[in-house]
């Protein structure tokens, strides 16, 4: 397939100066917003998929008309000319070659403005045909309905965002028909014009108002679906923006946050939250802001980006949330974004899943500086409550609660008790409740932290 960089340069997603001209007439047809590269990449490569269903489109139309042609009675067999079959025969290889092209490296723009050209001449070959195959004048065939099939071809270029291959199908079109009238017009066979719509209708005498009419009539569905269509590119662009940027920013939040604020029928706005029984997850790497003082910002960075990969992946592993990064510190919640009835339970078994990972930190060159025991943790479950801070210009979600305050003492307590992981006595007992079984003995003891009776020291 081809490569965004590619697609960015054969696709020019900017529509021509002519089509600028028309936003005075019709306010907000064409998108003046500037777009990134990454847009015009991600716009580039729906637009080059589209020309594929284009291809895809053309052969089904071509095998139709070989189907038509094979089933209707002919009278030019034996003549010195008889272009249908080998008319169909080539238009059917330019399309499967066509295919293979657009799939592998993408159409470029001489490439579809050659396909428009090939997909007006063979409609109107096959059209010039009929006063041959039948035996006719050629005023025979300005009556063909196979004319109709130009709407088709107009319409398969909307499929791409670009209103330029429209309207160079309507005009190749109109071209096509008018010169296809003035071959009959003067033609040798003589064919007289009228202005008698009955004699018209009976009769071989061409009518030139009906065919100008349906010439007018190709220009202006052409014209209609292109100022439709540069309307419909601004609403793209934006759409692909905003959604490249929604992708970008749901990054920042957790993936379960990002979820319900995507599918949410309402605009997160502050203020609206929600009471729940949860459990608060912190984690903290000890003696990092002493190591980091030393060091330059890729080694600093470079440490915290393999920390957290290890640690958010247990934590998502056993359903938390991540609220927030702290510098080395990492804050998660189980039981608030989505509720559970495990939320205790489950933060247990990430604590014990984190001291398992931290074990292992010896053998890690990047890690092992804090392998050995560095990391703080503490868990903590209660009534908090979860919403949307801040204003309307910038939001966040948090939690508020004494769990949360709790599991912040406790994971700082950590220093005092030389332990790497807390909890206290109650949220324990709920976890236990819960369904957790701790996978090695724990320790319990007084506390020496203000308002808490009982300690339980994980690790």
């Amino acid at each position: 397939m081809s490569s965004p960089q590619h697609l960015a340069k054969t696709t020019e997603l900017e529509p021509p100066s002519f089509w600028r001209k028309v936003q005075s007439v019709v306010p907000g047809a064409i998108p003046a917003r500037p777009m990134s590269a990454r847009v015009v990449a991600a716009i580039s490569r729906h637009d080059q998929s589209s020309e594929v269903l284009i291809k895809i489109i053309q052969l089904v139309v071509v095998l139709t008309w070989g189907i038509l042609y094979a089933l209707a009675p002919k009278t030019d067999f034996g003549t010195a000319f008889s272009p249908v079959s080998w008319a169909l025969a080539i238009y059917f290889a330019l399309n499967v070659v066509g295919l293979i092209w657009a799939r592998r490296t993408g159409l470029p723009n001489w490439a579809v403005y050659l396909s428009i050209i090939f997909d007006i001449a063979i409609l109107m070959v096959l059209i010039w045909s009929f006063h041959i195959q039948y035996d006719q004048p050629p005023s025979f065939y300005l009556k063909a309905p196979t004319l109709l099939y130009v709407f088709i071809f107009i319409a398969l270029r909307a499929l791409r965002f670009q209103a330029r291959f429209v309207v160079f199908s309507g005009l190749a079109a109109a071209i096509g028909w008018l010169t296809l009238v003035a071959y009959a017009v003067f033609s040798a066979h003589g064919m007289s014009t009228t202005r008698n719509y009955i004699e018209y209708l009976t009769g071989n005498e061409i009518l030139l108002g009906a065919e100008f009419d349906k010439t007018i009539t190709i220009v202006m569905v052409a014209g209609i679906i292109a100022v439709a269509l540069t309307r419909a590119n601004d609403l793209l662009v934006k759409a692909t923006t905003d959604a490249q940027a929604a992708n970008e920013l749901s990054r920042y939040f957790d993936s379960a946050v990002a979820s319900d604020i995507r599918n949410s029928d309402e605009a997160a706005v502050p203020g609206k939250g929600k009471r729940v029984e949860a459990a608060i997850l912190n984690v903290d790497l000890r003696g990092f802001t002493a190591y980091a003082s030393g060091k330059d910002a890729e080694q600093v960075l470079g440490l915290l980006i393999a920390y957290q990969k290890r640690i958010v992946g247990i934590i998502q592993s056993h359903g938390g949330s991540i609220d927030k990064f702290m510098g080395d510190g990492i804050m998660a919640t189980f039981g608030a974004v989505r509720t559970n009835e495990t939320y205790a339970a489950d933060a247990m078994r990430a604590i014990d899943a984190i001291i398992a990972e931290t074990d292992t930190w010896d053998t890690d060159e990047t890690l092992k500086i804090f392998g050995g025991g560095k990391v703080n943790t503490a868990v903590a479950a209660g009534p908090i409550v979860f919403g949307t801070i801040g204003d309307d210009s910038r939001l966040e979600f948090t939690v508020i609660g004494s769990a949360a305050n709790l599991s912040a003492k406790l994971e700082k307590h950590n220093k005092a008790t030389r332990s790497r992981a807390l909890t206290d006595a109650d949220t324990y007992a709920i976890a236990v409740q819960q369904g957790y079984q701790p996978t090695k003995a724990h320790r319990k003891r007084k506390s020496t932290l203000a308002g808490v009776d009982q300690l339980v020291v994980l690790g």
